[in-house]
């Protein structure tokens, strides 16, 4: 009875975290998903509904700011401005202490599994690389184990490991935190968008609600759909445009983004207007 499966996603720690995402099958029936969003009211949680992928909706996007902390690990910039940056951006953690909280051998792990699932090489990029050798090479394993991109001593408070200039040396030349800070949160709704438009999310609230909610996308932006379309969708596509020549394909705006720059048109618009 494939039309009652449904899938729900709780946030750790469970008794603090408020969203939970509702998984839609591909056969899942609408009174599966009542039911599941019954469950979630009844648990006083705050639910958005999703269609099954890899990732999630919440997973996927949440990875890019870990991952854009390790690339620029991994591109010689410093540790601590790294950290800055994240802190600034209005993020609860920034991206390397997040690391070590979530375990670096959890995320080499889900790592490997994407790449056996997809097919690809492994590592496949400097920064499942740079996580690869913490773990297999420094057995730096997170928080968890004392020792990660921090180290946890005992009575006092925690720091970044010295020798980790060792294992990613900083260039001479730093970038401008501003970039930094950017960097950070471009990634993240550049991927939310790409969720938007390959309907793994299907409105903007559920959007921004389960972005603010469930990983804390700096909440002075409303969320990831709705900085961009604070920003304009031009200034954003043209923002992606000098991303990709400078760091990589990874960065290119979606076709959906590209028309919306043309038209002047912004998310929650255009959500208005198919209502209508």
């Amino acid at each position: 009875r494939p039309e009652r499966f449904v899938g729900i996603h709780f946030f750790s720690p469970v008794e603090r975290m408020p969203l939970i995402e509702v998984i839609r099958g591909r056969k899942t029936g609408p009174e599966a998903i009542a039911r599941a969003l019954d469950f979630a009211k009844q648990l006083r949680k705050t639910p958005i509904v999703v269609n099954d992928s890899r990732g999630f909706y919440t997973s996927r996007v949440f990875a890019t700011y870990t991952t854009e902390g390790l690339l620029m690990l991994s591109e010689g910039i410093g540790p601590a401005l790294i950290e800055n940056a994240g802190r600034m951006t209005g993020m609860p953690v920034p991206p390397l202490s997040l690391c070590d909280e979530i375990a670096i051998d959890l995320i080499t792990r889900v790592n490997a599994q994407t790449a056996r699932d997809l097919g690809r090489p492994w590592p496949n990029s400097p920064a499942e690389a740079l996580a690869k050798r913490m773990v297999e090479g420094e057995q730096r394993l997170g928080r968890k184990t004392g020792k990660g991109f921090y180290d946890y001593p005992n009575g006092g408070p925690k720091r970044l490991w010295s020798d980790l200039v060792k294992i990613a040396p900083p260039c001479a030349d730093q970038p401008e935190v501003q970039e930094l800070r950017s960097r950070l949160l471009v990634i993240q709704a550049l991927e939310a968008a790409r969720c938007m438009e390959e309907g793994v999310i299907e409105t903007p609230e559920d959007a921004d609600v389960g972005a603010v909610l469930g990983w804390g996308f700096a909440p002075w932006t409303g969320g990831p759909i709705s900085y961009i379309d604070t920003l304009g969708a031009r200034n954003f596509v043209t923002l992606c445009d000098a991303y990709t020549q400078k760091f990589g394909a990874r960065w290119a705006p979606t076709k959906g983004l590209r028309q919306m720059a043309e038209t002047g048109g912004t998310f929650y618009s255009m959500k208005g207007t198919q209502a209508a």
